[in-house]
């Protein structure tokens, strides 16, 4: 398996990062440019954990996906903020792989010695 990380404006359903596998296996994982390395390497390690996670539990890029569009949607109707994740949602396919993955991005932003919510503040400022 090859990985590709890169950073994109081109990233579906509004989110700060995605993931996703090609028919040979090879991972593609972005995220949104910011103004600190740190942030972007923090989406992209909780993409790779969640990405991985869930090719390990067969929890396909299609499921994420089709859940993320339908929380996207029901966001532009009000019923999320926007800073609810839709991998926080009890509904969502991959909600103990995200959870997992922000776990590990959490530990990892404190090792870098990144203030969480300014962290947050700078991706909701983006996405």
């Amino acid at each position: 398996m090859n990985i590709h990380c890169i950073v994109s404006k081109d990233i579906r359903n509004q989110q700060c990062g995605d993931w996703k596998f090609d028919a040979n296996g090879d991972l593609t994982v972005k995220s949104i440019p910011l103004e600190d390395w740190r942030h972007v390497l923090l989406i992209q390690v909780h993409e790779l954990v969640e990405a991985s996670l869930c090719k390990h539990r067969n929890i396909s890029d299609e499921s994420v996906t089709e859940f993320d569009a339908k929380f996207e949607e029901e966001r532009s109707r009000g019923i999320h903020s926007e800073t609810e994740e839709d991998g926080d949602d009890p509904r969502a396919p991959y909600r103990k792989e995200h959870f997992t993955a922000t776990n590990i991005e959490r530990i990892l932003a404190q090792e870098f010695g990144v203030d969480w919510k300014q962290y947050e503040e700078a991706l909701y400022g983006q996405a």
